[in-house]
């Protein structure tokens, strides 16, 4: 009895583990990738990104943020690819919260999947890269959005930023 359990258990945990796989071999065939890296490796524009990245021996990180074209990446964020240059290297990518596009190496990035500082898997819907169809964008009488869900109607943390 207790070699069938364990035949049973077997199996069931085998199937169990290769779904989760094969979601994820989805997602990176639709484009989505893993950032697999720590710090200021992402600009709004290609050659800006080739230029934090490859020559930061005589830049400090200050001087690089300075710019404001410089964005940090963060290991486990999910980003979905829009373009690929294969002479640089490097993506452009979309960032789940942003509305500017990025452009970061493409080596930087994972087709397998890596876990954020929580332990969590991030994907599309849990990331904001695809909106949630619970969530509404309504505009405040000041001229700033804020989301609200159609449940309640109750709005939640404004979603436009000031510049």
């Amino acid at each position: 009895m207790k070699l069938a359990i364990s035949i049973v258990t077997a199996i069931s945990l085998g199937l169990s583990c290769t779904a989760p796989a094969d979601n994820y071999d989805t997602l990176a065939a639709k484009g989505y990738r893993w950032v697999a890296i720590h710090g200021p490796f992402a600009s709004t524009t290609e050659q800006g990104g080739q230029r934090i990245t490859d020559h930061r021996g005589g830049l400090t990180e200050s001087q690089v943020l300075e710019d404001k074209q410089a964005f940090y990446l963060i290991p486990g964020r999910i980003v979905q690819i829009l373009k690929e240059d294969p002479a640089t290297g490097m993506s452009q990518v979309q960032m789940g919260g942003f509305t500017t596009f990025l452009w970061t190496y493409s080596r930087f990035l994972s087709k397998r999947p890596i876990r954020d500082i929580y332990g969590v898997v991030e994907t599309p819907e849990n990331s904001a890269l695809v909106p949630n169809p619970g969530t509404a964008i309504t505009p405040n009488r000041d001229g700033q959005s804020a989301a609200a869900t159609r449940e309640s109607g109750e709005e939640g943390s404004a979603v436009s930023r000031n510049n």
